[in-house]
């Protein structure tokens, strides 16, 4: 009778230990999912406040609590692309917006009591860091190629040695540089120059690149190569049909890395460029506005500087993830 009482309660412990076990691996899922929302919400809050901040009035964004609701208003980014003037009184500033021949945009800042002198200087210094973000990456990312090729492929005497070199111009930070750097440009008339900045930038993100697509070409097979060769093709041939495609993933994350770095470098850009070759990255903090400090114009030059960044990563972002894993095809 013992035996038989105790039968059915076996079958309950056992379901029990399991429906335990089952249990746990949701519970994690569900602490680890909560984790990453807390760290979504942490990181993106710094940016969805500069957002709501550019698209704020002037007297909202100084409004004391702080306006979480309000009327979005695009006069940040007009004080950001123009020149202004405040009115000296009050009776010219009313005689100026009576006038029937003025453009929206001028109205909207003439209801603040300013007039548009002429356009602002940050459109420009967006085109140069366009132009010297741009053509550095190209070239870093190109020589970057060539130079991983030769040193996953060829024995090059010296080549521990040389990878160190290389590796070396990275170690101290480009402020620790940047008196030297400018005296050595001065003297060779390379300083405000887009050259100068271009030739800066492809130094430094060459070393990051060689390093970099080293790793992936090294993981691409040789005996592809060899394939290639017997079939015909030259080495350089080879090198463009067969081991360019297959390092298309690193060739991607180098890109972002190397513009990302071009982009958002402050130091030599400060101390190595003036008006003509400003970058935007120094011009940012400078924006002062009339007579006041324009947080909202601020905001919204931040806000215009972050979005090539976001767009270039976007494009790539299908390599990105296997790129910075460093390979896209391992031997079997």
């Amino acid at each position: 009778m013992a035996t038989r009482a105790s039968a059915p309660s076996a079958p309950v412990t056992i379901s029990t230990r399991v429906d335990k076990v089952g249990l746990r691996p949701k519970v994690t899922r569900a602490i680890r999912a909560l984790v990453v929302v807390i760290l979504t919400v942490l990181i993106l809050l710094p940016v969805v406040w500069m957002v709501m901040t550019s698209l704020k009035s002037p007297s909202d964004v100084v409004a004391v609590p702080p306006k979480i609701i309000f009327e979005p208003s695009i006069e940040s980014f007009i004080f950001l692309v123009t020149e202004r003037v405040q009115f000296p009184t009050r009776q010219e500033a009313d005689e100026f917006r009576a006038r029937d021949d003025l453009k929206w945009y001028e109205e909207k800042v003439a209801e603040r009591g300013q007039k548009i002198t002429r356009v602002g200087d940050f459109p420009k210094q967006l085109r140069n860091s366009f132009i010297i973000a741009g053509t550095s990456t190209i070239f870093s990312v190109l020589f970057g190629v060539l130079s991983a090729y030769a040193f996953s492929r060829f024995k090059i005497p010296g080549e521990g040695d040389l990878l160190f070199f290389i590796l070396s111009t990275r170690m101290l930070p480009p402020v620790a540089v940047t008196i030297p750097i400018f005296l050595m440009y001065r003297e060779l008339g390379l300083d405000n120059t887009y050259f100068g900045l271009i030739l800066l930038y492809t130094t430094f993100n060459l070393s990051f690149s060689v390093w970099l697509l080293k790793g992936f070409i090294d993981e691409i097979p040789k005996e592809y190569e060899e394939a290639a060769l017997v079939d015909g093709y030259t080495r350089l041939q080879a090198f463009r049909k067969v081991v360019l495609p297959q390092a298309v993933t690193g060739i991607a994350a180098t890109t972002v890395f190397c513009f990302i770095f071009a982009w958002n470098e402050y130091a030599f850009a400060a101390m190595l460029t003036s008006d003509a070759t400003r970058t935007a990255p120094p011009s940012i903090p400078s924006i002062q506005g009339v007579g006041r400090i324009e947080w909202e114009t601020i905001a919204a030059a931040s806000l215009v500087f972050l979005m090539p960044v976001v767009i270039v990563t976007f494009a790539l972002r299908k390599h990105l993830l296997r790129g910075v894993t460093f390979g896209a095809i391992r031997k079997g």
